[in-house]
């Protein structure tokens, strides 16, 4: 999910083909994150995400190319890459999402933040949300999220960006061998792939939206809290429902005390 702050990084103009010119330095950067990443979602990450990732077949020598993977992602769900500047409005990300266009960030960080960095570069965009777009489930829920939103008074998208967060984001999952990862943030952050199936320290709490609507997040920490679904017919679900009355309803009972 973006946020609106000013960014240090200037995303890669593309060519007429939607191909960036990434530099060695920079693809040498993206060898370095997928090597060590991929054996750490191995056991952490669920079946649906480790499908995908076999499906698109990411390089790990180069930084792949929009039109790439969009070939492949198109051929699962009919979702394609859009290649944007490092920060768009919330209204040009709400209607790329509504037309089924992911919207990645043509850069990649630098080696001095190669464990955290506030905005979503390449590396987060395809290696953490992508193979989760091979999936059915997700593919229509964030679809839907985005034609939601697009329309959605300016209060209520900030509500909504609190169920993108902690799903698409930050979702667990449940699974015969255990709480599993199925969110971006999480499957793009070394650190956060391991804390948030491993550790003790935070609160993995059963999947309810009205309670992630009432609930606040920050996005410069590992997460406190979690939500994990059953299985991902609860995203169908959320497809179905009536989220801007849910967010009235959460609106009326009033927000958490915020876990950090």
């Amino acid at each position: 999910m973006r946020q609106l702050h000013a960014s240090t990084y200037i995303a890669k103009p593309v060519d007429a083909d939607g191909n960036a010119p990434y530099t060695p330095l920079e693809n040498a950067v993206w060898h370095e994150l997928i090597k060590r990443q991929r054996p750490i979602v191995e056991n952490r990450a669920c079946a649906e995400y480790l499908r995908g990732l076999e499906l698109l077949q990411l390089p790990t020598d180069r930084i792949p190319q929009c039109p790439e993977v969009s070939f492949k992602l198109k051929k699962e769900t009919g979702w394609v890459l859009e290649p944007v500047p490092a920060l768009i409005p919330f209204e040009q990300f709400f209607s790329l999402l509504a037309n089924r266009r992911f919207p990645a960030a043509t850069f990649i960080r630098r080696r001095e933040e190669m464990d955290y960095l506030k905005e979503p570069d390449i590396f987060h965009e395809v290696f953490g949300h992508c193979p989760m777009l091979t999936n059915d489930a997700c593919a229509e829920f964030t679809q839907r999220y985005g034609e939601l939103a697009m329309h959605a008074s300016s209060e209520d998208q900030v509500m909504l960006a609190r169920l993108y967060w902690f799903t698409i984001e930050f979702g667990l999952i449940k699974t015969p061998e255990g709480i599993r990862a199925y969110g971006g943030g999480i499957l793009s952050s070394l650190g956060e792939t391991k804390y948030c199936v491993e550790s003790d320290i935070p609160s993995r709490k059963p999947f309810d939206v009205i309670d992630i609507l009432r609930t606040p997040y920050r996005i410069d920490i590992m997460q406190p809290v979690y939500f994990v679904i059953d299985d991902f017919d609860v995203l169908f679900e959320l497809t179905k429902m009536d989220l801007i009355g849910l967010i009235q309803k959460a609106r009326r009972m009033g927000m958490h005390e915020p876990a950090y």
